[in-house]
């Protein structure tokens, strides 16, 4: 069977709206306007969706990883409302100085190391040249780094205050829209 492009997408402040605190619990959880479509867009073009997300908050104590398997849980209701899915949610919930003992260390999972999108790849036999990650923050961009993924830059949650650092770092490789179903269409060519 012939590997299949994918959309690694951002959680906070590309799916899920960003919040001034930590996200610690399902019922705080709110979609960005538009990612339910976008995301619909993406299965219905038959294109698997990883959602990849560091999630520090485990390490420094904020929250469990079983209350962030019930906020997964929550997103994955909410997509449906929208007939979408996800195929895959993959996070870090280490930090590199800060945190609890268990959860401190310098891992290859936390963006922008690669472990997770390389994880991905392996696990539902995805090819990375011709993927696209979709994210709000230079260091979800990171992931197109030398692996042929198109980098698509949201202007939603940190993306406004992002875009000329990454404008400067990815060049023309680089698309910004508003909001995702925009990156959504370019990347699938129907813009």
């Amino acid at each position: 069977m012939r590997k299949r492009r994918a959309a690694f997408l951002d959680r906070d402040g590309t799916i899920s709206v960003e919040r001034a605190g930590w996200l610690t619990r399902p019922d705080q959880l709110r979609l960005v306007r538009g990612s339910g479509a976008a995301i619909k867009r993406l299965n219905d073009a038959g294109v698997p969706v990883v959602v990849i997300t560091n999630q520090s908050g485990v390490a420094r104590g904020h929250l469990s990883e079983a209350r962030l398997a019930e906020i997964h849980a929550e997103l994955e209701r909410r997509l449906r409302r929208y007939g979408a899915h996800v195929d895959l949610i993959l996070y870090c919930p280490h930090h590199p100085t800060e945190g609890r003992a268990k959860y401190r260390k310098k891992c290859r999972c936390r963006k922008p190391a690669k472990g997770m999108l390389e994880r991905a790849a392996r696990d539902l036999d995805l090819r990375l040249d011709g993927s696209v990650v979709i994210g709000d923050d230079v260091r979800d961009l990171a992931l197109s780094e030398g692996t042929g993924v198109k980098p698509i830059l949201v202007r939603t949650g940190k993306g406004r205050a992002k875009e000329a650092e990454a404008r400067a770092k990815y060049g023309r490789r680089l698309t910004v829209v508003d909001r995702m179903e925009q990156g959504v269409d370019a990347w699938l060519g129907r813009a």
